[in-house]
């Protein structure tokens, strides 16, 4: 473990609030962010500590949305101690068991059953827990230029033509407009096999919420289905979302049935995740030193071929999103 000074005054903090001095700090995760995790001992009994420098990361809304699954009945960790102002917490410990460690042919079903059960629960109530901010057209559109910027630009060094720019232009707008179309509800926004636990009761456990938004109804379920780590074949992926459209309807999240131009929707937020996810995965490697993410392009470009390959409008992105990927292979 590193020995760093951020490092003796967690340490510090602890003792302060456990009043004890034989427990043990162990890693337990990283984060795409300037967050990281430690699995504290003591006692028998294991917690989770955040660690959350304040002038990187704002934990307050960690805080509050924590609260407000809870109160909608979901399996999220709760604040168990903090200090914001230093940037720790203490939350429970919802285990070790990712949903991608533990997915197979076999679960999937049942596993992504439970996922998507919890995910209506959020839309269904969330916002009448917390103020969630915007999924505005700003912020849709900046994530989208982490593809061309760190993706296109700082990775690959390409230079795109006029048409190939006008072309992202045009793209990029069409998927804002789309995401902005559709029933605005809750979005955690990385509802993924990643942030997601299995748990012998209550599952799943939910985690990585702090950056919850209000926006498009079919966001996380693409997060979920489409996932940047795990692909599953077409026709599972296409039963699970007419399975969700069907409870979304009967729950009243959906206002009426119109599977065609929720799959259009679905169809298109996906296409917005991964070009934002691609970006995101160079950024990590460039600005932040984390390569690990690299691997995972290939899988997000391919589920934007996929779509293009579906839509006449995204004809000229599918060209460009082959070209990418052929300049990965060669890299």
């Amino acid at each position: 473990m590193p020995s760093d000074e951020r490092l003796q005054q967690l340490h510090s903090w602890l003792n302060d609030c456990l009043a004890i001095s034989d427990y043990q700090l162990q890693p337990a995760s990283g984060d795409a962010s300037f967050r990281r995790y430690f699995r504290l001992s003591h006692n028998g009994h294991s917690d989770i500590v955040m660690d959350a420098p304040p002038e990187r990361e704002d934990s307050q809304p960690f805080v509050d949305i924590s609260k407000a699954l809870i109160n909608l009945g979901l399996n999220a960790p709760e604040v168990i101690e903090q200090d914001l102002e230093q940037g720790f917490l203490i939350l429970t410990d919802l285990g070790q068991q990712q949903y991608l460690d533990v997915l197979n042919e076999n679960n999937a079903d049942k596993l992504y059953g439970d996922a998507m059960q919890a995910l209506l629960s959020l839309q269904a109530g969330g916002e009448a827990e917390y103020a969630f901010p915007d999924y505005d057209r700003k912020l849709l559109m900046t994530e989208m230029e982490l593809f061309r910027n760190w993706l296109l630009d700082q990775h690959l060094g390409m230079v795109l033509s006029e048409t190939e720019h006008a072309c992202l232009d045009e793209v990029f707008n069409l998927l804002a407009e789309s995401a902005l179309q559709q029933p605005q509800v809750a979005v955690h926004r990385d509802y993924h096999s990643r942030n997601l636990m299995l748990c012998d009761t209550h599952n799943p456990g939910i985690l990585d919420f702090q950056d919850a938004v209000k926006g498009a109804v079919t966001y996380d379920l693409v997060s979920l289905l489409r996932d940047c780590y795990i692909a599953w074949p077409q026709v599972k992926v296409e039963a699970w979302v007419a399975g969700y459209h069907e409870q979304a309807v009967q729950a009243g999240i959906l206002p009426e049935e119109n599977e065609a131009q929720f799959i259009r929707w679905f169809d298109l937020m996906g296409v917005q995740r991964h070009l934002k996810a691609a970006g995101i995965f160079a950024r990590l490697n460039h600005r932040d030193g984390k390569s690990g993410y690299m691997k995972d392009i290939p899988r997000t470009l391919d589920y934007v071929l996929q779509v293009s390959n579906k839509y006449s409008e995204l004809q000229g992105l599918g060209k460009l999103v082959e070209k990418t990927a052929r300049q990965l292979d060669g890299i």
